[in-house]
């Protein structure tokens, strides 16, 4: 509702303005001082001084002297309070709202006839997934729900690098060196199991005697050139390796959970003779030069050239990847790629070469994250490895199995929690912490993973946003238990109906600050909603959650619900389920769970 009562302002303020022979302008819609009592407020005023000729108070006065509220569906009335015109709720606004947010959708925007493919991840297939890129898959998939959830029709990608050299020097590892060679795998998956060929393929670069290293090399080189030159057979040696690590890297994925609608790899684009043709056009460009034996690309915005062709005649990824971006646009009305900030100068220049081809590079939106750090101590590693994502996701499991146990004994609920169940609730609550806290920063700014901070129960973390919906679970299921049916009775005018016929619910008695407060944040869910697809920046649906979790916190202390009479319990009810539905919807597009006890 608080979409349409924006519409409604908007309308107000451009009439008004119309009506007092002023030249339409920026309605300047903004949230209100927190000493104001109203939803909206404009401060129009502001930029018309200067035109009009009088002092911002007077012309709000004005313009609200000349809104009829009677003509909008959702103003109430307005006001002036200074130099700002405020804007009032009807009864409708807070019915309406109530009514609607008891829908399984709510939040969801109308579908827009636009296709978005969202790229992340894409992690080399070398290994299994470190902590230091887990942002990526967490803000990616986090941004890809929230498009879906805006209306737009989303592909989630994962661009795989299974054409440079370090999968020739995987794939040459590999059929080198025995399993005899090797330490005992971290754990019994398969990106756990090659990537041992990996890194003693590199340790042996790193140590071989210089005869040694160029009769590898020579063996590397040559799984290149046989990409290259399009051999079935060496795109079969190295695809055995690229599956089997990536099989591994899609479990610790799911884990999360993360999934793909697709998994794109590079040398399909060395196959279909994409590159090929990429690399003709880029040679008959005027920014085009052979220089220090290889084909570059003086960029007029870059000081460092972009180097597209080897003098062998192989591709280089960024090639590689112009030809892939160029199939997104073929393919998808726009394209969101998630990269970490030392992709940047990378991105950019492809950026500009795209364009030098004739793209249309507003098409195309890059969203850059920074590292994860871990505190010192705060979590073991193994020696040249590092911390796997599949480490961070076992420790906050863990943790969080410890205070959820550590909380049995003080439940308000009384239902009974078996081994299952807590086991449940500790994986629910540990991963959602891990993704919560990541997803709630904004990408740019990085992040140190501090346990006690994401695990907090009482502070704004995952926790203490599911254990909201955990309490509006409880307070439903207990009404149902009490009717011997509905969770919301159905009102006396209703007691015909059939079971599954929907409530009809107002919000006539829901009178109280902390219960229109309640009403009020659930409204601007649609608007989040739209915001964060507009700027990629799922963090704005955490910071969400944060303000619903206090609004409802508020409301649970100030209202009672199970012990009210009549009309007030009904509608409290209501109230009660349409916050479970909202802060179901908001976690679930950040990708956190959202646990019916706790």
């Amino acid at each position: 509702m608080f979409l349409s009562f924006r519409a409604d302002v908007a309308a107000a303020l451009s009439d008004a303005l119309s009506a007092l022979d002023v030249e339409p302008t920026d309605p300047g819609i903004e949230d209100p001082p927190e000493s104001v009592d109203a939803v909206l407020a404009s401060s129009v005023a502001f930029r018309l001084a200067a035109e009009v000729g009088a002092p911002p108070p007077e012309i709000a006065g004005d313009l609200a002297a000349e809104i009829d509220p009677t003509e909008y569906d959702y103003i109430e009335s307005v006001s002036q309070s200074g130099p700002y015109v405020n804007f009032h709720p009807s009864p409708a606004y807070y019915d309406d709202t109530l009514q609607a947010a008891g829908d399984e959708g709510f939040g969801r925007l109308d579908a827009k006839d636009e296709t978005v493919v969202v790229e992340h991840t894409s992690a080399n297939p070398t290994g299994p997934v470190h902590v230091g890129r887990a942002r990526n898959p967490i803000v990616g998939d986090a941004i890809a729900n929230v498009l879906d959830f805006a209306g737009y029709d989303v592909s989630r990608h994962y661009y795989v690098n299974d054409a440079g050299r370090q999968m020739a020097v995987f794939t040459w590892a590999y059929e080198t060196f025995a399993e005899s060679d090797l330490p005992d795998p971290e754990r019994e998956r398969g990106d756990y199991d090659l990537v041992r060929y990996y890194r003693k393929g590199n340790e042996f670069l790193d140590e071989a005697s210089e005869s040694e290293r160029a009769n590898a090399e020579d063996e590397i080189s040559a799984i290149l050139e046989g990409l290259e030159a399009g051999d079935e057979a060496t795109y079969e040696r190295v695809e055995a390796v690229v599956d089997g690590v990536l099989s591994g890297m899609r479990e610790s994925l799911a884990r999360l959970p993360v999934d793909f609608d697709e998994f794109v790899k590079e040398t399909r684009f060395i196959r279909d003779g994409s590159t090929d043709d990429l690399v003709a056009r880029l040679k008959d460009t005027e920014y085009a030069v052979y220089e220090e034996d290889a084909w570059q690309l003086e960029l007029p915005s870059f000081e460092k050239n972009l180097v597209f062709l080897r003098s062998d005649g192989t591709s280089l990824y960024t090639t590689r990847d112009l030809a892939h971006h160029e199939w997104k646009f073929d393919n998808f009305d726009r394209a969101v790629t998630v990269l970490g900030e030392d992709h940047k100068l990378q991105a950019e220049q492809l950026r500009e070469t795209l364009s030098i081809l004739g793209n249309d590079t507003d098409k195309l939106d890059s969203v850059y994250y920074s590292w994860i750090n871990l505190p010192e101590g705060g979590m073991s590693t193994r020696e040249g490895t590092g911390v796997d994502l599949d480490d961070l996701l076992d420790e906050s499991i863990e943790r969080a199995r410890e205070e959820v146990e550590s909380r049995l004994d003080s439940r308000i609920r009384d239902d009974e929690l078996d081994e299952e169940d807590v086991a449940r609730i500790a994986r629910q609550v540990g991963i959602g912490a891990v993704r919560y806290d990541i997803v709630a920063k904004q990408p740019a700014k990085s992040i140190t993973f501090e346990w006690e901070r994401a695990l907090d129960f009482e502070a704004q973390s995952a926790p203490y946003v599911q254990y909201v919906h955990a309490r509006t679970c409880g307070i439903l299921s207990e009404a149902q238990r009490a009717s011997g049916g509905r969770a919301v009775p159905p009102r006396d005018d209703e007691a015909e109906e059939a079971d599954d016929a929907p409530e009809i619910v107002d919000a006539s008695e829901l009178t109280t600050a902390e219960e229109r407060e309640l009403l009020e944040v659930i409204a601007r869910f649609p608007a989040v909603v739209e915001r964060a697809a507009d700027e990629l920046a799922p963090h704005v649906v955490a910071t969400y959650t944060r303000t619903f979790a206090e609004a409802f916190n508020a409301f649970y202390r100030e209202c009672p619900v199970l012990s009210a009479d009549g009309e007030v319990r009904r509608q409290r009810l209501a109230l009660v389920a349409a916050a479970r539905r909202t802060v179901a919807n908001a976690l679930g597009l950040l990708g956190v769970a959202a646990p019916e006890s706790m």
